[in-house]
């Protein structure tokens, strides 16, 4: 599923969150006239990446048991509903899923992160 099926995807140019508040792995609500959107915002490196939060294994948003969402070597984004893992730079299944995360391209614009077109 393209993140653009979702009846709430935001349009392109909504802003997510500040720039500033993108430090780590962050579940993030974005509220538009369409509905809530709920995706995960991570800062890799000098890269901002976003995906839908929700584990395509059943659909349950990533933090739903807790707000752990990184391996501890850093190079994984987990489920924390039934422990699947996925590569946190292209949302591709590790383990626990048959297929991946649903990227939401995302860029730094001004001060903001913004739903790319």
């Amino acid at each position: 599923m393209a993140w653009t099926d979702y009846s709430s995807a935001p349009a392109p140019g909504t802003r997510i969150c500040p720039a500033s508040a993108v430090t780590g792995v962050h579940p993030i609500t974005v509220r538009t006239g369409r509905g809530d959107f709920s995706v995960i915002v991570l800062r890799d490196g000098d890269a901002v990446r976003a995906f839908v939060n929700a584990c395509p294994h059943q659909y349950l948003p990533l933090d739903y048991r807790g707000p752990n969402l990184l391996s501890a070597d850093g190079t994984r984004l987990l489920c924390t509903a039934h422990g699947a893992s996925f590569d946190k730079a292209t949302g591709a299944p590790l383990a626990g899923a048959d297929c991946g995360l649903d990227p939401v391209p995302v860029t730094q614009n001004g001060d903001h992160i913004v739903i790319a077109a």
